[in-house]
């Protein structure tokens, strides 16, 4: 390899190593060109010092700064997603049993763990409990490729599947305004009398299921009004709780666009699965566990629609990428009807085309209540916070830091040397992914 060769000869392999180590395994780091610059600030005098610490784009071993893309996606980048998926877990737990800013009284107010779906578009190939067969006729093994698909693809509402997914986002929205209104009314509470004395709190994530339809997971809790910091009225209770989401789940309804004289509303499936979370402790495995139902929704986290169905994980330019993609016949209509309906006027706020690969769906993938627990910013921050703590880069007292930078993306990626360097490179003690990371 002519690059690797050159980078030897002049001696810059060793600190080309040390730049890429940085990265803990990204494989598509995005490459900055510019410059940064640090000055002490005097935070009593407003004097600012002069600049301790320089960085040019141009004096790097790889000529650019690296910084990790940060995807969530494993198919696109598992070291990031890894990165995400363990963040993830952390903001769940927080907000089961206490930690990271969230009071640890958390973990005795009613909780429950929640899985709502899609409705039925039309017969899928499935492994159904209490049936020996599938309704084709034939017992499906876990692996087969057939599961999720349409039994019959002329008769499945691939049109519905689409705009059920472009519209998911606002049905769990309209599910937590619901939820309110059915825990109040379960307390003999006014809507606004409720917040004074009770708050839900939740934390979800959505997933593909086979067929292509997204389903949401949730953690939902009940607080006092002032979130995990209170303890909730005597009247809440777990089983209230379950209550008022079966109703919520069963009364919500989007109202949809009509296309062709079709109108669509978009309501939750029949399938609605919720369950008490217990003890922080396994029990044998009969109980449902805080590390259960993080280590379940962390999972999630880092998979899109290209994980259960065979579909993309990258948008489409035109529709002729499609041709020559080793994909399903049912992930492949159902990624022609989000391109067809995303050519029509009135669809247009729906941006199907941009959201064909995701099959309409456009929503963020983990989303929670501002007082469930921490954020994935105030994670992000911590684990940057210690870096700078073990690389000696802290202020003295009464000092901060000024900085004045300009970076320009410059491409993303790594050249083949770069590559080859970096699958050869263990992750660095200390960088995000290993066991030298403190918890954040």
């Amino acid at each position: 390899m002519p690059e690797l060769g050159r980078l030897a000869a002049t001696g810059t392999l060793p600190a080309l190593g040390q730049q890429l180590s940085g990265l803990a395994g990204c494989v598509r780091p995005v490459r900055l060109a510019g410059h940064r610059t640090e000055h002490h600030l005097d935070t009593t005098t407003g004097e600012i010092g002069a600049a301790v610490r320089h960085l040019a784009s141009e004096d790097l071993p790889a000529g650019h700064l690296l910084v990790r893309c940060n995807n969530r996606r494993t198919t696109r980048c598992a070291a990031c997603a890894e990165t995400y998926r363990r963040d993830t877990y952390h903001l769940i737990t927080a907000g089961l049993r206490g930690g990271k800013g969230t009071p640890e009284r958390v973990a005795a107010h009613p909780r429950v763990f929640a899985t709502l779906t899609a409705p039925s578009f039309g017969p899928v190939h499935n492994r159904p409990n209490g049936r020996p067969t599938c309704r084709c006729g034939d017992i499906h093994a876990p692996d087969d490729e057939r599961l999720g698909t349409a039994i019959d693809p002329d008769r499945y509402d691939y049109e519905a599947a689409v705009l059920w997914n472009a519209h998911a986002g606002a049905l769990w929205r309209r599910f937590t305004i619901y939820l309110r209104r059915e825990v109040a009314k379960r307390a003999g509470l006014t809507q606004r009398a409720f917040a004074t004395h009770a708050r839900v709190s939740f934390a979800k994530v959505a997933e593909y299921q086979k067929r292509g339809a997204v389903h949401f997971h949730a953690v939902i809790r009940l607080d006092g009004p002032e979130g995990g910091a209170t303890s909730p009225p005597g009247w809440a209770s777990a089983e209230l709780l379950t209550d008022a989401i079966r109703a919520a789940a069963a009364a919500v309804l989007v109202t949809g666009p009509v296309v062709d004289g079709r109108a669509h509303a978009f309501t939750f499936g029949r399938q609605l699965d919720v369950r008490t979370i217990r003890s922080a402790d396994f029990d044998g495995g009969s109980e449902l566990t805080d590390q259960a139902v993080a280590g379940y929704i962390a999972k999630y986290a880092t998979k899109g629609a290209e994980t259960a169905t065979g579909t993309l994980d990258r948008p489409l330019r035109f529709l002729a990428e499609l041709a020559p993609l080793n994909i399903s016949d049912h992930a492949r209509r159902l990624i022609r009807a989000a391109w067809t309906l995303g050519a029509r006027k009135d669809l247009e706020h729906l941006r199907l085309r941009a959201w064909a690969h995701m099959l309409g769906f456009r929503g963020h993938f983990s989303t929670k209540s501002r007082r469930y627990s921490t954020t994935l910013t105030a994670l992000r921050d911590a684990r940057a916070e210690w870096r700078r703590v073990q690389a000696g880069e802290t202020n003295q007292p009464g000092e901060t830091t000024l900085v004045l930078a300009h970076w320009a993306y410059a491409g993303t990626g790594l050249s083949p040397a770069e590559q080859w360097l970096s699958a050869s490179l263990a992750p660095a003690p200390g960088t995000p992914g290993t066991e030298g990371e403190p918890t954040p």
